[in-house]
């Protein structure tokens, strides 16, 4: 077995987890969250036993419940909506989404027509296009360039986080080659985990007579990481959410890597279901050092609570206050108290 490095959660689907688990532990259930968490059936299916109410609506949250948005990003009106009925709500966007929301209204502002490269009714796509949709045109291929038509005013390119950089290249180039002008931020929208995950896959699928990429079928990453496998050549690809997904006739050897919102315990489970002969052989392509912290209001939430305890208890509680830095505490051990072998 070849198990592709980095795979599985990155920075941002680690802070978003271990924000929703903060949430479970703060408040009585039920706990709302606006869309799925991150885009992964089994991490949505732990957090609804623990009393997460997933909806698509903020109108079916009752006031003052609390409330998460997702990973994914939100419309302004979803997030002005969910701050009313005076109910606390934390925002779990990805901060590179929120570049991306940034870059968007700055070049609306401006007077640009913005060319947003991404998946329709994608999540993600939904609440960044909403930032400015008078000014946004939306496009997933080449062809799509092409019949934008003319354009009387300057144009910039924006890229949903998720998108396979192969994918985003091709359609990048023909947009300089229709719009000579175009304006592109400094640095790429794309999402630096997908990036390294595909690159990490490229690294082993080559040597593999099948891969394993474990994720949900709504998780665009996921996707794009069994394209890339089968783009490198390799004759059988496989996704699955769960080891028992595996078919039992993989032979010779194979490939193994996650999604970025596939948790390390469902790659263990694979690897014992495995069970290659010959071992394991882990092959790092580079090292991913981010690091998001948990979003300001949480943070805040967390001090309330231990003030609040101070009050109650009429002393200082024992030990430290709740960590406005959780670096050092994987998501995986805040979702369920399961450890990941590489922890």
């Amino acid at each position: 077995m070849l198990l592709a490095e980095p795979r599985g959660f990155c920075a941002g689907v680690e802070m978003a987890i271990k924000a929703l688990a903060w949430m479970v532990r703060i408040f009585e259930p039920p706990v709302y969250c606006y869309h799925e968490i991150v885009h992964n059936r089994l991490v949505v299916e732990e957090f609804s036993r623990q009393g997460v109410v997933f909806v698509d609506d903020i109108d079916e949250v009752p006031p003052g419940a609390p409330l998460m948005l997702s990973a994914h990003g939100s419309a302004p009106e979803v997030e002005a909506a969910a701050s009313a009925h005076n109910r606390p709500v934390v925002n779990a966007v990805c901060p590179l989404v929120t570049k991306v929301h940034h870059e968007l209204k700055v070049r609306a502002t401006k007077g640009y027509t913005v060319v947003y490269v991404g998946h329709a009714g994608h999540e993600e796509a939904i609440g960044t296009m909403a930032v400015a949709p008078e000014a946004v045109r939306l496009v997933e291929t080449e062809r799509d360039v092409d019949d934008l038509g003319p354009i009387d005013t300057p144009v910039a390119l924006l890229a949903q986080t998720t998108l396979p950089h192969d994918e985003w290249s091709g359609i990048a180039a023909r947009a300089k080659e229709r719009f000579p002008e175009l304006w592109m931020p400094g640095r790429s929208d794309l999402c630096y985990a997908t990036t390294n995950r595909q690159a990490a896959l490229r690294a082993i699928a080559g040597r593999c007579d099948a891969v394993v990429v474990i994720g949900s079928a709504n998780s665009s990453n996921t996707v794009s990481l069994t394209h890339v496998a089968a783009a490198t050549g390799c004759n059988r690809v496989l996704r699955v959410n769960a080891a028992d997904e595996l078919p039992g006739d993989l032979t010779g050897v194979v490939g193994v890597t996650a999604g970025a919102s596939a948790p390390e315990w469902l790659v263990d489970d694979v690897v014992r279901r495995l069970a290659p002969r010959r071992g394991v052989e882990v092959v790092a392509s580079v090292d991913e050092e981010e690091y998001f912290p948990p979003p300001p209001e949480l943070r805040d939430l967390l001090r309330a609570v231990w003030s609040a305890a101070q009050v109650a208890l009429g002393r200082r509680p024992a030990g430290q206050p709740p960590a406005v830095e959780d670096r050092e505490v994987p998501a995986a051990r805040m979702l369920t108290g399961r450890v990941a072998a590489a922890d």
